[in-house]
């Protein structure tokens, strides 16, 4: 009697081990999954052992995440808090768009404290900023890595215009610099020196803010009247033409869904217009008519994001406090909500950027 409740003891202990067993991932099928994992998680998992820091930190793993990341936007906001005082926050953007709870954010913190003077253009997760010396950096918020990029022969010169873009011919990144005379000068990521390249050869002026699409920067002509194009590979120009608008007060030009963008917003309305094929005039659509918001003291001008559903991030400027403000314009209910952000602050601007394993 003892000996069979012996062996029906051992009999479910054997069975209960195969059945609760984890089966073993095919090695190829692992990197697969984790091409598909938040940043956050990965840098963890990085820690863990030698196999995961070895696998996620190859060059080639980054390349292969950013491709599956695009759906995983943030909203960087540049704040000025009570003390006056600028501060960075982020927020995964889908939390933007939930009008259930209070967008939580984590504060980031750029390199050399709050000695920067600005942090703005971004590509694939790396932002171009300066500091106060007069240098500029590469700054990747996701996993929290910089670099100092080499020193002007002139820190001093005034350089208006900041601009960073991937450049597919050589698998690397290019920083823009345009200074006051229209003089331009590049560095190409990894080289400790810069180079003198064509200068912009229209007469008039660019507006501050270059965005990169298609292996091209792009800046809108301070007369609004065309787009200026530098070609990273060719380092050439091209204007393009901008759509047939009617009325506006002023156009704003930006990314939105890996296309060229052009907000034209006038007393009444903005509308949001999308280049569907880089450098095709004839492919320039207008997707919504979003109606102005001043009986709400505000004034859009810019989408910043769109959702799937048709939901616009519009960034609009408050009319009395000159401040910025971020809106949701739901285009197929005609409704607006603006999202509560945990922090109060005065909202200077705002970008939206992809979280990336790329080191800059």
């Amino acid at each position: 009697m003892e000996m069979a409740q012996v062996s029906d003891s051992r009999s479910f202990t054997a069975e209960t081990t195969t059945r609760t067993q984890l089966p073993t991932l095919p090695f190829d099928v692992l990197p697969e999954i984790l091409f598909r994992l938040p940043v956050k998680l990965l840098v963890q998992l990085r820690c863990l052992c030698k196999f995961f820091n070895s696998l996620i930190s190859d060059p080639k793993f980054a390349k292969k995440h950013l491709q599956l990341s695009t759906k995983r936007h943030h909203l960087m906001r540049k704040c000025r808090n009570i003390s006056r005082e600028l501060v960075l926050y982020d927020s995964p953007i889908p939390s933007v768009f939930s009008t259930s709870t209070v967008v939580t954010q984590t504060q980031l913190y750029p390199p050399n404290g709050d000695t920067y003077t600005s942090v703005k253009c971004s590509c694939d997760g790396i932002f171009c900023g300066k500091l106060n010396n007069g240098s500029y950096f590469l700054w990747n918020p996701s996993i929290r890595k910089f670099q100092l990029l080499p020193p002007l022969k002139n820190p001093y010169e005034d350089y208006f215009s900041i601009s960073f873009g991937y450049d597919h011919s050589i698998d690397n990144y290019k920083v823009i610099l345009v200074s006051d005379k229209n003089e331009v000068s590049v560095n190409t990521l990894g080289t400790d020196y810069w180079t003198r390249m064509q200068d912009i050869p229209y007469s008039y002026g660019i507006c501050r803010r270059g965005v990169f699409v298609s292996g091209t920067l792009n800046w809108l002509a301070l007369d609004d009247s065309k787009i200026l194009s530098l070609d990273l590979k060719k380092e050439s120009y091209q204007l393009l033409l901008l759509p047939d608008y009617k009325c506006h007060s002023w156009i704003f030009l930006d990314v939105v869904r890996d296309c060229l963008c052009i907000s034209a917003a006038s007393d009444m309305f903005m509308d949001v217009w999308i280049m569907k094929h880089y450098g095709n005039k004839e492919s320039w659509t207008k997707l919504y008519t979003v109606p102005n918001m001043q009986d709400r003291g505000l004034e859009a001008y810019n989408a910043l994001y769109i959702s799937e559903d048709d939901q616009l991030l519009v960034e609009c400027l408050e009319i009395e406090s000159d401040n910025d403000k971020l809106v949701v314009y739901d285009s197929k209910t005609g409704t607006s909500n603006i999202p509560e952000f945990q922090n109060k602050y005065d909202l200077i601007y705002s970008n939206v950027y992809i979280e990336s394993l790329i080191s800059p």
